[in-house]
């Protein structure tokens, strides 16, 4: 089921997406080579108790971690361990914040040192096909036209799309109706209605979009070694266009 949210509840998520959003924003000094994922995990669980959340990702389906950092060609859901980041290294954090019941969920690429060109142009498409996909959460439109927006302009890009990881709706839980892929048909899929909350988060590759499971059940990679960057929001559908509830531009 969809729920609709009220301009309060969506304020309040707002409220849970800055907090969410000022600590991506800490990132950006702490990551460097060196720090391990653990350190970064522990960093970012101990912001969202200083700024009085919840890390709304320890125990979600037996998950024990505040953060899911995935490394270089792990996709998604990478647990945070004593491995240290290297220079050219590429990770993404990912997490979630209860603050009050009111729930965000962002995630963030951040390069190690220095990328090659062609990792550095990954993070940089992907960025681009997340602000694409958002340009469509209008009102009227449809799922798959966010979709749509964001597989046409990654794979011009000479880029691949996953297909077994996508986006969804937020609050009152992490996961929730609709499910919002980043590939698909423009004009399919569920009408986007004003007080819908939703994540859109590409995960683009170098190479192959396909992927494999590690031995952990949660991990996934690329089949081909690649390297995945990812990008989400968590985002409010109303008549005045998309509203990004994460949006690090406006952290005070």
């Amino acid at each position: 089921m969809i729920t609709i949210k009220s301009p309060r509840e969506i304020e309040k998520m707002t409220e849970s997406g800055q907090l969410l959003a000022s600590i991506h924003v800490a990132l950006r000094d702490f990551i460097k080579p060196g720090v391990t994922t653990n350190e970064i995990d522990k960093f970012v669980e101990q912001k969202i108790v200083e700024g009085g959340g919840i890390a709304a990702q320890i125990g979600y389906e037996g998950y024990e971690y505040a953060t899911c950092t995935s490394v270089n060609d792990e996709i998604c859901h990478g647990f945070p361990s004593d491995y240290a980041l290297k220079n050219g290294d590429m990770v993404k954090v990912d997490f979630c914040i209860d603050l009050d019941g009111a729930i965000s969920d962002s995630c963030w690429c951040y390069a190690v040192g220095e990328l090659t060109d062609e990792h550095a142009r990954l993070m940089e498409v992907t960025k681009e096909a997340l602000y694409r996909g958002i340009e469509q959460a209008q009102v009227g439109n449809r799922i798959g036209d966010i979709g749509a927006a964001i597989q046409q302009y990654a794979e011009g890009e000479g880029f691949g799309v996953v297909r077994d990881f996508i986006g969804h709706g937020i609050g009152p839980t992490i996961h929730e109706d609709p499910q919002v892929p980043h590939y698909g048909l423009p004009g399919k899929g569920k009408r986007l209605k004003e007080g819908m909350t939703i994540t859109i988060e590409p995960m683009i590759t170098t190479g192959t979009w396909q992927m494999q499971m590690d031995p952990n059940g949660w991990t996934a990679r690329t089949r081909d070694g690649g390297f995945c960057a990812q990008y989400e929001h968590s985002i409010a559908i109303t008549a005045d266009g998309p509203v990004l509830m994460t949006d690090q531009e406006t952290v005070k």
